[in-house]
């Protein structure tokens, strides 16, 4: 396999952002990779779903939504906690896997994400968020990522079986389901201006 391109200094995606915030979907502007195979998109998956900080991130939501009694089946305190905690991570683990790995390796769909680098704030918003909906083939042409959206509501019909029976109805399905989908574009976002905001902002390398 011949080595990516790896785009301007200035725009380059690190693997982790700020140190932290698992990165490894990401591709710098300018850089042009070969398509992964199905065993790097497991890989990607599973760095994504296993990483240290994912833990961290469903431990926040997981007291985030015990905090609001999301769902009052479950319960509350330490034992409410976990009960939240550990749908959490199922709810994590097989939207990576559906979403990265399984549906793209299907459909012959590249799940990273490519980012644009350069032009307006708007234009470039515009773009990163699109990504939910467009992205590209094994041939590096456009097509509809039915990889996301289809592999986020896959992992919503996944979690009827785990999820207390008041969180099965089609309304609460549909807000998961949205929730992901938003959260996937506003990382996408992220991710876009991750590297402007380093160099311009904090001063600091990306």
């Amino acid at each position: 396999m011949e080595p990516a391109d790896q785009g301007t200094p200035d725009k380059q995606q690190p693997k982790r952002i700020l140190g932290v915030m698992p990165n490894f979907r990401a591709v710098s502007a300018g850089a042009h990779p070969p398509p992964p195979t199905p065993k790097q998109a497991f890989m990607i998956a599973t760095r994504n779903s296993f990483d240290y900080s994912s833990f961290v991130f469903v431990g926040i939501t997981s007291l985030m939504a015990e905090g609001s009694n999301a769902h009052p089946q479950l319960g509350k305190g330490i034992a409410g906690y976990g009960r939240y905690y550990w749908r959490g991570c199922l709810d994590k683990t097989d939207g990576n896997y559906l979403v990265i790995f399984a549906l793209p390796s299907v459909f012959h769909q590249d799940e990273r994400y490519y980012a644009m680098g350069k032009g307006g704030f708007w234009k470039r918003a515009a773009y990163s968020a699109s990504r939910i909906a467009i992205t590209p083939d094994y041939h590096g042409h456009n097509s509809f990522n039915i990889s996301e959206l289809l592999g986020r509501g896959m992992a919503q019909g996944i979690s009827i079986a785990y999820y207390p029976s008041k969180s099965r109805t089609a309304g609460a399905l549909a807000t998961r389901y949205g929730y992901a989908i938003g959260r996937d574009a506003l990382t996408n976002v992220f991710r876009e201006f991750w590297p402007d905001i380093a160099t311009h902002v904090l001063h600091r390398h990306p």
